[in-house]
C-alpha cells in the first residue's frame, strides 16, 4: 500500500518543505526521494508547488495524512514507517474491535502465522495487549486502525476517480471495493456486477442508468455468490431479492462459499434468509421476500425451474 520511504516522507513533511530539505532530514538522495514524492503525488497524499528553482512539497488535506501525522507527533519514539510496512496495515484495517488471531486471519484472508507475527510486533512495542485471548489496542493506538481505514478509502477513491470521475463507493474492504458509476468502465481489475451481470447467467433484467463494478486484483470474474451479495448491497428491496432468488434457482451455488461471501460483506442474515426461503418453498416469513406464488410466477416468466 505504502512503501517505507513514502511513510517516512509523510512522517517528516511540513508544509512547504523543499525536496532538498526533505532529503537532508531523511538522509536520502534527492533522486530517490523525488521518486517517492512522485508516487505520493499520484496517490494524492501530497502535492508539489514550484517556488522559483525549488519544488516545495505540501501534505494533502486527506484525513489519512492528518491521522498519521497526529500519531507521529504524539508518539515520536515509535518508528511508524518501519512498523507499518508489509502486512501490518492490512491487519490494522480489520482490527476495529477486540479480536482473536483467528478472527483477524479470517477477515483479512491471511495465515494465522502472518497475523501472529504482526501482532507480536505491535505487542512488543506496547501498542496492543491481550485479554482472554483477544487483542485490543492500548491507549489511543486505536488511531492506527483509523489510519489504515482512511488510507485504504482514500486510495480506493483515487483509483475510482481515474476511471469514473463521478463514481461512488458502496462497499469496501482493504483491497477491494464495490462502486456505482454513470459511465462504462473497461479497465483491468474492474469487473461489472449488479443487474447487468445477471445476463451472463441467462437472466435479462431492465437496467437502470447506473453501472456497478467490483474492483479486485484477486478474481477473474464475479461469481454467482458474489453477484447476489453485490445485488443486495446495491438495493435490498423485494425486487432485488427476487432476482437473487432466480439466480440461486438457476445456477449451482456452493452453500459454504455463499455463506463465506455473505460474512465478507456483512450479509449473513440476508443470505441465510434467501437460502431458507428456497429450502422451505417460501415458508419463511420475511416481508422483504416475495410470496411463494408470486415468485413461482416470476420464475415461470424467466423460464427458471424451481425444485419441487
Amino acid at each position: 500500500m505504502l512503501r517505507r520511504i513514502e511513510l517516512e516522507v509523510l512522517s517528516t513533511i511540513e508544509s512547504g518543505d523543499t525536496v532538498s530539505e526533505l532529503a537532508t532530514k531523511l538522509d536520502h538522495s534527492e533522486s530517490y526521494l523525488s521518486r517517492a514524492i512522485a508516487d505520493l503525488v499520484e496517490k494524492r497524499l501530497v502535492y508539489t508547488e514550484r517556488d522559483g528553482r525549488q519544488k516545495r512539497v505540501v501534505p494533502s488535506d486527506s484525513r489519512a495524512v492528518e491521522v498519521y501525522q497526529n500519531l507521529v507527533r504524539q508518539h515520536s519514539h515509535i518508528d511508524f514507517p518501519e512498523l507499518l510496512t508489509g502486512k501490518t496495515l492490512e491487519m490494522l484495517y480489520y482490527f476495529d474491535q477486540p479480536r482473536t488471531v483467528s478472527e483477524i486471519a479470517d477477515r483479512s484472508d491471511n495465515y494465522r502465522n502472518t497475523v501472529n507475527r504482526v501482532l507480536k510486533q505491535l505487542r512488543d512495542r506496547g501498542l496492543v495487549g491481550t485479554d482472554d485471548g483477544r487483542y485490543n489496542f492500548n491507549g489511543d493506538f486505536d488511531h492506527l486502525h483509523e489510519f489504515a481505514r482512511e488510507l485504504a478509502h482514500h486510495l480506493h477513491r483515487q483509483r475510482l476517480k481515474t476511471v469514473a470521475s463521478n463514481g461512488t463507493i458502496l462497499w469496501e474492504d482493504f483491497d477491494e471495493f464495490l462502486a456505482q458509476t454513470d459511465t462504462k468502465v473497461e479497465t483491468e481489475h474492474f469487473y461489472e456486477t449488479g443487474l447487468a451481470r445477471f445476463a451472463a447467467f441467462d437472466l435479462q433484467f431492465l437496467l437502470t442508468r447506473h453501472r456497478y463494478y467490483l474492483y479486485s486484483e484477486d478474481i477473474e470474474a464475479v461469481s454467482p455468490a458474489e453477484l447476489c451479495c453485490h445485488t443486495l448491497l446495491i438495493d435490498d428491496d423485494t425486487r432485488y431479492r427476487s432476482y437473487c432468488l432466480l439466480l440461486l434457482s438457476s445456477v449451482d451455488v456452493n452453500e459454504s462459499e455463499f455463506r463465506e461471501r455473505a460474512t465478507k460483506y456483512g450479509l449473513e442474515d440476508e443470505i441465510d434468509s434467501l437460502i431458507r426461503y428456497l429450502e422451505t418453498q417460501g415458508a419463511l416469513s420475511d416481508e422483504r421476500l416475495p410470496e411463494w406464488d408470486e415468485f413461482q410466477e416470476l420464475a415461470a416468466d424467466y423460464e427458471v425451474s424451481l425444485p419441487r
